[in-house]
């Protein structure tokens, strides 16, 4: 099953779902037509558990989001940006998130499953990390998740958007853009003298 769903993914990335068959993925894998559809009663069921093992394989385990910590905070969160960049920048990372933003209109629950197993964990550490630096003075944010999901999209959706464009930046105006929108949070978030 799983080489099944491999192939299948391979399939759904290269040619979309409109374009990739159950025949030809099933000839790729070495099964009949009749073997795919007992264990998936149509495309669009293959389609939904290829991408959603897909979102499993390339989500950030935990103990990586935890590394990213360093004891200074512009530090993490421009490793925390990096890591989503990163990931996205990869060859297969970079084909399912095509596939999800093409997609999603048709199967909203992939762009479900790929916030809450791919964004969502890292959300939640940055988070935490906001409220543990406000209860500690060194920022002054009401809403931990809200700041998480504007930090996600100040600092990372800039560059994900050129890599998608298949125009990925150069390392330095990356690493360039990372830093500038790392100050500009922190700058946002720090508390007001009164």
């Amino acid at each position: 099953n799983r080489d099944l769903l491999r192939h299948a993914l391979d399939h759904f990335l290269d040619k979309g779902f409109e374009q990739a068959t159950i025949e030809a993925i099933a000839a790729d894998v070495g099964m009949t037509k009749r073997t795919v559809y007992a264990r998936y009663p149509d495309k669009a069921a293959l389609f939904r558990a290829a991408v959603a093992r897909a979102i499993e394989r390339y989500s950030i385990p935990d103990e990586r989001i935890r590394a990213t910590e360093v004891g200074d905070l512009a530090q993490t969160l421009t490793n925390i940006a990096m890591l989503r960049i990163d990931l996205v920048a990869s060859p297969q990372g970079l084909k399912l998130q095509r596939i999800i933003n093409t997609e999603s209109y048709r199967f909203p629950d992939i762009f479900t499953d790929s916030y809450e197993l791919g964004a969502l964990p890292t959300i939640r550490f940055l988070a935490a990390l906001h409220e543990r630096e406000t209860r500690e003075g060194n920022l002054a944010v009401s809403d931990p998740m809200m700041a998480a999901n504007t930090f996600m999209s100040m600092v990372v959706a800039g560059p994900v958007r050129f890599i998608l464009a298949a125009s990925p930046l150069p390392a330095d105006d990356l690493a360039r853009r990372v830093a500038f929108g790392v100050q500009l949070f922190l700058d946002g978030a720090r508390p007001r003298p009164t």
